[in-house]
């Protein structure tokens, strides 16, 4: 029977898996092999995908590609353990797990002297989820986001650390489940480790708890001859369930050093990098195996596939020897003999553009595969290489792993019978996102207000300790006007961020993948794209970075253009500003409505690229749904911090050059004559003895703003204005409208400041700014005397602000992700005009229905 035809709680051992190209590449190298036992957990509330647990991990399929998969099922208790070495001596630790937790030991003394260190580069590998880079942040001090889902790093940091005599290099890589080249992460790690710059040492992170499926790219990383040291991550969970590791005795089988670690707090890391000094040191003396007395040795091993496939790679490794010339760069002969046999096109690739015998050695390749084509039978070369990595690792677990096979319903299945409830899936996610911009709104009102003040107590007190100028007034109209209007809005995209966040880091992202994804496959999408879409309402930029998680190009390609859709926290003050002053009891649900619009808009423009231009080509959604886990406090502000050093940093850069040269067109020329009339009318208003002080005060802000609003009319940035009105005159919007949206094209949040700008126009207004730019736009008259901005007015251009033109920078990761700036340009011309088309088509049919 096919996997997708069980029930949710059945078991079933695999038979065989069909299907072809990338779906069996993956599923195999996850697991997915003869012999294993699968459950069925529950599907979506789509009841499409399923999520399953093999390997003691979870994973989603879609019903297609698990009815790819011949099962056996299985009795209700399921099947039993494999027979395995039971004694003592062979299974039980010399230490319990919960004695070995006592002895660990963070990292310490990582300062001792910044001399004349020795050096030494690490690369950190490992599948996504295993705590990667929770060790690389607590070894390195380094503030990289640390989340629950796959994908989370998305290029390779470096941070250092100095440890005993060493200054050591920390290369974070990002996750992956092989080095197969199924996805670019992976391809990128497999050219890093094999490239010019490869690192002295891999260090493999591991989860203690799901060692099966992580020990695959283990092997695969020795295959590339690296020296290897392992950390067995999450020791502290792997120890509360019960269960058994000899773990000194799988380093000996696999010939790499394991030390137990618990990378979330940092315990271990001090014996880690002892032991990684220790097999460096080994290494430059020149050792043939580096002896760790209790841990085991760093030795060579070599997987044996079988009586049909071995011949093939022994004959095909000699034509290597023979006709490819030895480099120090070239990866080892019997690693380009495997990777040849099992079909590495990448690699062959690599092979025909370096070396003028490579076609010879393929094509010895196709020779030995077909000689032995009819004794593969229903196999093929990839699936019994990896069956026979599988079965490398189940042998040398079976000598040192004990299971505990009480089955307990963990509490992530718990949680998971109601997140991804066929019933309350959705209304639960609706309600969290609705929690989350409801709060960013409500409860960042207050540090708002505060921020206010400062930014208008600085603007009173530069403009009385200067004398009138153009020094004076670029410093408080442009400078403190034009950055204070947008870092109002920090603790807003804290807010936004610190939810995000929390996301990430529980686990619940990608769950909302899994529920989602029958809802991306309709729109051409893989349910991993998700992942990016919610990213973006963060910021677009790492959004975008992110889709290279996604193994189909269409699917990446689509998610990227369709990613600046997604509402980010760049777009966030414009919205505050104008659902504040035109829909003040309604702004939350106005919020929410931005957003829900920004999501449809990303669902049709997919639809429309997936039926036009990337037709075709439909990766399968697999993906590891990791367990809940608490996001620590540490992990969270690292996070907000990070995103709020980007946010400063945009300020200090962009906003603020913007800021300037809008100031610039916006004070000149300047308007001699009409500022001398101004002069005489204010003299004259100060002499007249029939007005009482307050009626002068009146009588002289409403001289001023009217000299104010003539000189942006005549100013630069008022001609820019009037040239742009024809364009933008059917949608509702005025010159005023039209100068902020220039001047967003740098960045959205410089809309807000242009706004202030335009519309204040005196030093005096920077008190309380904010307050004072929503009552003036409530206030703000056309010349036949109807409102600027009416309700409808600002939805229109709040719409606008959210389709039209992403920013320079997200530009940029567009044309650097896609590989052509042509993608870039037509994100630029495609959202423009879409822009343009929404906001008159909510203007008139608006207009005619409110009429």
């Amino acid at each position: 029977m096919k996997l997708s035809e069980l029930k949710a709680g059945q078991k079933a051992v695999i038979q065989r898996v069909d299907g072809t190209g990338q779906f069996r590449k993956r599923i195999l190298e996850m697991g997915f092999v003869q012999g294993k036992e699968v459950t069925v957990v529950q599907g979506a509330p789509l009841k499409d995908p399923i999520y399953y647990r093999i390997l003691d991990y979870n994973v989603s399929l879609r019903l297609e590609d698990g009815a790819k998969i011949e099962v056996r099922l299985l009795p209700e208790e399921g099947l039993q353990a494999a027979s395995a070495d039971t004694s003592e001596e062979s299974i039980l630790q010399p230490r319990e797990p919960e004695q070995e937790l006592g002895n660990m030991l963070p990292l310490r003394s990582r300062q001792h002297g910044k001399g004349n260190n020795k050096h030494l580069r690490i690369a950190l590998v490992g599948n996504p989820n295993c705590g990667k880079t929770s060790l690389f942040n607590q070894a390195s001090g380094a503030h990289e986001h640390v989340g629950n889902y796959s994908g989370v790093t998305i290029e390779a940091k470096t941070g250092y650390i100095y440890y005993r005599d060493y200054r050591i290099e920390i290369i974070d890589l990002p996750g992956a489940y092989s080095l197969s080249a199924y996805s670019p992460e992976e391809l990128y790690i497999r050219d890093f480790l094999l490239g010019e710059k490869r690192p002295d040492l891999v260090l493999n992170v591991l989860d203690t708890c799901n060692l099966e499926r992580n020990l695959y790219l283990t092997l695969q990383v020795k295959e590339l001859g690296l020296p290897i040291v392992a950390a067995l991550n999450m020791f502290d969970e792997f120890a509360t369930r019960g269960e058994r590791l000899n773990y000194p005795k799988l380093a000996r089988l696999l010939g790499v050093p394991m030390i137990p670690t618990v990378c979330r707090t940092g315990l271990g890391l001090q014996a880690l990098f002892d032991e990684i000094i220790e097999v460096w040191e080994g290494m430059l003396e020149g050792r043939e195996e580096v002896i760790s007395p209790e841990i085991g040795k760093i030795r060579p091993i070599q997987v044996n596939y079988g009586s049909l496939l071995e011949p093939v790679i022994e004959e095909l490794s000699t034509k290597i020897d023979q006709h490819l010339p030895f480099e120090a760069d070239r990866p080892p002969t019997r690693y380009i003999a495997s990777r040849l046999v099992e079909g590495d096109k990448p690699l062959e690739d690599q092979l025909m553009n370096r070396y003028p015998k490579a076609a010879f050695i393929i094509s010895a390749r196709d020779y030995a595969l077909r000689t032995i084509k009819d004794e593969l039978t229903s196999h093929d070369a990839e699936e019994l290489m990896t069956d026979a990595r599988y079965g490398f690792i189940s042998g040398a677990l079976r000598e040192t792993y004990q299971a505990n096979r009480q089955h307990r319903e963990s509490l992530t299945d718990k949680i998971d019978h109601i997140v991804a409830h066929r019933l309350w899936g959705f209304p639960i996610f609706l309600l969290l996102m609705y929690v989350m911009f409801q709060a960013t709104f409500s409860l960042g009102q207050y540090p708002m207000d505060w921020i206010e003040a400062g930014v208008g107590m600085l603007g009173d007190f530069i403009a009385s300790s200067m004398q009138e100028g153009p020094l004076r007034d670029l410093l408080v109209d442009g400078i403190i006007a034009g950055v204070g209007g947008v870092i109002v809005f920090l603790p807003n995209i804290l807010i936004l961020y610190f939810f995000i966040s929390i996301f990430e880091d529980t686990g619940y992202m990608a769950r909302s993948a899994f529920i989602m994804d029958k809802i991306m496959h309709r729109m051409g999408l893989h349910g991993k794209s998700f992942i990016p879409l919610i990213m973006g309402f963060g910021c677009n930029v790492p959004a975008i970075m992110s889709t290279r998680t996604i193994e189909s190009r269409k699917s990446r390609m689509i998610t990227m253009l369709v990613v600046p859709f997604m509402s980010c926290s760049a777009r966030l003050p414009v919205y505050l500003l104008l659902a504040g002053a035109l829909f003040p009891d309604r702004a939350a649900l106005v919020l929410f409505v931005l957003y829900l619009s920004g999501i449809l808009i990303a669902v049709l423009s997919a639809r429309l690229l997936k039926s036009t231009y990337f037709k075709g080509e439909d990766v399968p959604f697999v993906m590891e749904l990791p367990p809940y886990r608490l996001p620590t406090a540490q992990s969270v502000v690292r996070h907000m911090w990070a995103r709020a050093k980007q946010y400063l940093h945009k300020m200090g850069t962009v906003i603020l050059v913007a800021s300037i040269v809008i100031w610039f067109l916006g004070y000149f020329p300047r308007q001699s004559e009409q500022e001398q009339q101004l002069a005489d009318q204010i003299e004259r208003l100060e002499q007249n003895p029939n007005l009482n002080e307050e009626e002068r005060n009146s009588q002289r802000i409403e001289l001023e703003h009217a000299f104010a609003q003539y000189h942006q009319e005549n100013s630069w940035i008022g001609r820019i204005g009037h040239a742009s009105e024809p364009l933008i005159r059917p949608l509702g919007f005025d010159w005023k409208m039209g100068v902020s949206l220039i001047s967003g094209l740098a960045a959205k949040e410089v809309v807000v400041s242009t706004l202030g700008v335009i519309y204040t126009g005196d030093p005096d207004d920077s008190e309380e700014a904010q307050h004072q730019l929503s009552e003036r736009i409530r206030q703000e008259k056309r010349p036949d005397g109807s409102p600027s901005f009416t309700p409808l007015v600002a939805m229109g251009f709040m719409l606008f602000v959210l389709i039209y033109f992403p920013c320079v920078a997200t530009i940029i990761a567009i044309a650097r992700e896609s590989g052509s700036w042509r993608w870039g340009a037509f994100s630029v011309i495609y959202s423009c005009a879409l822009a343009w088309f929404v906001a008159f088509a909510v203007h008139q049919i608006g207009h005619l229905l409110v009429v």
